[in-house]
């Protein structure tokens, strides 16, 4: 499990979904774009969902369990950034097939 932590809040995702924020998050943040990011915090969180606003000005670590990077599906990174653009912001969706 790799993990996210931002403003005060620390999340944990696989390494894999985890990637493909990388390159989605690091995309607008160096276009200097703020976006709400908002995931699902499952059973353990009462199913709710947790958003947070992600501005550059923000310090962000992104912590990866293995040293090896990901290979990643292009696909998803399409439909997280298409996410990342649209109002309500990115929202964490399950890997569609490559």
């Amino acid at each position: 499990m790799g993990r996210l932590s931002y403003a005060g809040t620390t999340v944990d995702f696989d390494d894999r979904t985890l990637a493909h924020l990388h390159a989605v998050i690091g995309a607008k943040l160096r276009r200097g774009e703020g976006f709400h990011f908002s995931w699902s915090d499952g059973q353990s969180g009462g199913n709710g969902r947790t958003s947070i606003w992600v501005r550059p000005e923000m310090p962000l670590v992104l912590s990866f369990h293995r040293a090896a990077a990901e290979p990643l599906n292009r696909r998803w990174i399409d439909e997280l950034m298409r996410l990342a653009n649209s109002p309500s912001g990115l929202q964490l969706r399950p890997e569609p097939e490559p």
